[in-house]
């Protein structure tokens, strides 16, 4: 019981650092100027109840995480660097399968390469050492991905305390990830092995999460900013990215500010 409840509590701390939405590949926020209409399907059941939960997460942001994310800017960039890149490396245990069940064969051949090579020669992914041999990195696919590229619809929308913005088919995904979906989970928490221990799980979801919102503070400050409702600009963006993840588009996630653009705050 214990156990849960940690992983919980992580996994929420994670969601709200990254306000789960419009991340690119590379772990920044990709804002554009246009508004998309086809989330309008999405049925924000809760609204009155979301705006409060909403509420309240951003000012758990406000008070303790974005301070976090600051102070992490502080540690010199190669390390911020390695940490990012073995992070993303990580990742790929939760792609690769997820490559397979949409039938991604030829991204599932690619990610597994870079895992073998960045894990071995990278040393655990500290260097993208695939990419100097061609093999670019890909963008990261989950198993909420898979089930709206299988046709299931999103369900409402709504917002939970700490773990944030999510919908239905978004919220089933996520917990393939703690029913034997997720590798580095399985050995880390699920089965008790000599190589890991359970606090190695959690600070990697922990990492995760400030190493994306140090990245992006400018972009969060400057949602916040030019939103008028911010809320409703969030639903969007998240609803939005969601579309563009699933059906693959090489496209940025868009508002209604042409101002925006790809931010990198690294």
């Amino acid at each position: 019981m214990k156990k849960i409840l940690k992983l919980f509590i992580i996994s929420a701390i994670f969601n709200v650092l990254t306000l789960s939405v419009f991340a690119g590949s590379d772990g920044t926020i990709e804002i554009n100027s246009k508004t998309n209409n086809d989330n309008a399907e999405v049925k924000d059941c809760f609204e009155t109840i979301n705006r409060g939960v909403f509420a309240f997460n951003q000012g758990l942001d406000k008070i303790f995480f974005k301070p976090v994310a600051k102070g992490y800017r502080y540690l010199p960039r190669p390390i911020r660097t390695g940490t990012s890149n073995a992070l993303n490396n990580l990742s790929n245990v939760v792609t690769i399968p997820n490559n397979i069940l949409q039938g991604q064969f030829k991204e599932a051949g690619i990610n597994t390469l870079r895992f073998s090579i960045n894990t071995t020669l990278g040393i655990a992914g500290i260097f993208d050492v695939a990419s100097y041999y061609g093999l670019s990195r890909l963008d990261k696919e989950d198993y909420g991905q898979t089930l709206g590229t299988w046709g299931v619809k999103e369900g409402c929308y709504f917002v939970l305390p700490v773990i944030g913005p999510t919908t239905v088919r978004d919220t089933l995904g996520s917990m393939v990830n703690f029913t034997g979906g997720d590798a580095w989970y399985n050995v880390t928490i699920a089965n008790d092995t000599q190589y890991f221990k359970n606090s190695d799980y959690y600070y990697s979801r922990l990492s995760t999460g400030v190493d994306f919102r140090a990245k992006n503070l400018e972009a969060f400050d400057s949602l916040e900013k030019n939103s008028l409702d911010l809320y409703a600009s969030v639903r969007s963006l998240y609803l939005q990215d969601r579309q563009r993840k699933i059906q693959n588009l090489n496209e940025t996630t868009e508002t209604m500010n042409d101002d925006w653009e790809e931010v990198d705050a690294e």
